[in-house]
């Protein structure tokens, strides 16, 4: 097998220009192509008068070497090795016991299963067709369900977001989790795709076929079964103590994955009391910031925005003052949701759809935070001051979920909007306007306040004074990491602490890797 790079190709180019043009670079004719695979496209918009695509493809001809010495300086021999899962032993002792349907809890689980060793899979809130309903309701009334909702429920938080499957990582795990995705229904272009999504609508389908997938394969899943307790004997785990429809009950468990997600702060307290060791770990917190979509994509493609896929951003700046500020979690033609989890606490986030078809783009717009910034030192200091300022959210939007709004122009002149403007907030079940900076640290906003014409020299229009700002968005990360050694486990021995909420992963992609790699170690 051959791979061509840089292969550029007019936006406009079909299935027939990509082959012409991988021919007449390994000087073939078409005809001599066994095989040919698109592996990466991306556009190219670094000229406005001159986009194009950027692909990169794997191809099959008869005699590779003949080929590679007359051939473009861009084609290699290509040396792949797909990710196999190491081989298993029969398995001993109770099965294992997976805590969490996020990302990393199904992909642990599910190869796992694939390997011959199904397990107990529990999952707090509810399947993704009930908890889909429970979130629109939410949504439309503003009745917050605390067992059902955007943190909580089969698929993870990131069900109801963009479903990116991007990650800063190289792991050989990638290739195995974007096939898996695509099995089970996602389109076939997240295995090319420079930047794929699945989008909420399509993954909540994807989420739904991969628990089918467990329980055919043998595995258990109980739902609204939450992680309430551990036994242990000489520091290692002996059983776990979980609460469902069914009232308190102990299990045999010598093996737990735990992957219980960012917003899980009663399991975290409760991990904490069974001494688990842990500790707080930087995350961010700011506002989602909306525009029209046309304008964002006319900034970043010019006169061609209206042939292409709607645009997305990625922005950051460092300021004189020490801060950072950045883009965070993109929704292209997307929607602001409400993503709480308590009573009391008011959470923002970003959604889209696969089609990315809604007027808007909203980003979260956030300022990096660390320990010396929490209340306290201790292990779960950053979860109170993620508590801190949600409930300040929640009092200024008025105490009904309603979010504080704000234009960006009176932001940035420091007062209080009274009213929208021409880019209307897409936030359900409704806005508040008034000041977002009274519902966020000061050094937080300030920051903001400076990212802001920073920002703006690099997209043009990001600082437009009728964009709407929306607080408060706190839950860009896990604020606490469970610490785990080499052979990925806690303190407390047989216990495997995995993915975004135990501080070992930043997104859908990253978490469903972190998942396999725990599902190694179990079976070690």
């Amino acid at each position: 097998m051959l791979q061509i790079n840089n292969l550029r190709l007019p936006l406009e180019a079909d299935q027939d220009a990509l082959e012409k043009k991988a021919a007449k670079l390994l000087r073939v004719s078409r005809g001599a192509l066994q095989e040919l695979q698109l592996v990466k496209q991306s556009i190219d918009a670094r000229k406005k008068g001159d986009l194009h695509l950027v692909c990169t493809v794997n191809v099959r001809v008869s005699d590779e070497q003949s080929v590679l010495r007359r051939a473009d300086k861009s084609v290699k021999r290509l040396e792949k090795t797909p990710y196999q899962f190491p081989e298993t032993r029969p398995w001993t002792g109770p099965r294992p016991v997976v805590v969490g349907m996020g990302p990393a809890g199904l992909f642990a689980a599910l190869f796992l299963a694939r390997a011959g060793i199904p397990s107990l899979v529990l999952e707090r809130g509810r399947p993704v067709e009930q908890r889909q309903r429970d979130v629109e309701r939410f949504w439309e009334t503003g009745a917050l369900d605390p067992r059902s909702n955007v943190q909580f429920g089969e698929g993870g938080a990131g069900t109801f977001s963009d479903g990116k499957l991007t990650t800063g990582t190289h792991d050989p795990r990638i290739s195995a989790v974007l096939d898996t995705m695509v099995e089970m229904g996602a389109p076939a272009d997240v295995a090319w795709s420079f930047r794929p999504h699945v989008g909420t609508d399509v993954l909540r389908r994807v989420v739904a076929a991969i628990r089918e997938e467990l329980l055919r394969l043998g595995c258990e899943v109980r739902f609204e079964t939450a992680l309430t307790g551990l036994r242990m004997e000489g520091g290692r785990l002996t059983g776990v103590e979980v609460t469902g429809p069914n009232g308190r009950e102990t299990l045999a468990a010598e093996r737990l994955i735990l992957a219980p997600g960012h917003s899980a702060r009663d399991t975290f307290a409760m991990l904490s009391e069974c001494g688990l060791t842990m500790e707080p770990k930087p995350f961010a917190v700011g506002v989602r910031i909306e525009h029209h979509q046309q304008a964002i994509s006319r900034a970043q493609y010019g006169p061609a925005w209206d042939r292409l896929p709607p645009s997305d951003y990625h922005l950051a700046c460092h300021l004189p003052e020490g801060r950072s500020a950045f883009s965070f979690c993109v929704c292209p033609g997307g929607v602001v949701v409400a993503s709480a989890s308590e009573p009391g606490h008011l959470v923002t986030n970003g959604m889209s759809y696969r089609a990315r078809d809604g007027e808007n783009i909203n980003g979260g717009f956030l300022v990096g935070v660390n320990p010396a910034d929490y209340p306290g030192t201790d292990p779960l200091a950053g979860v109170r001051f993620q508590r801190q300022w949600e409930a300040a959210a929640y009092e200024l939007g008025g105490r009904n979920f309603h979010a504080p709004a704000q234009l960006v122009g009176d932001f940035l002149q420091k007062r209080p909007s009274k009213a929208g403007g021409a880019i209307r907030p897409t936030y359900r079940p409704g806005v508040t306007w008034t000041d977002v900076g009274l519902c966020l640290p000061d050094y937080v906003a300030e920051t903001l306040r400076g990212a802001l014409p920073v920002l703006d020299r690099k997209v043009h229009g990001f600082a437009c004074p009728e964009a709407v700002l929306t607080g408060i968005e706190t839950r860009s990360s896990s604020p606490l990491r469970i610490l785990r050694d080499d052979t990925f486990q806690a303190s407390v021995r047989g216990i495997y602490p995995c993915g975004e909420g135990c501080g070992y992963a930043g997104g859908i992609m990253s978490a469903a890797v972190d998942g396999i790699r725990v599902a190694e170690a179990v079976m070690r």
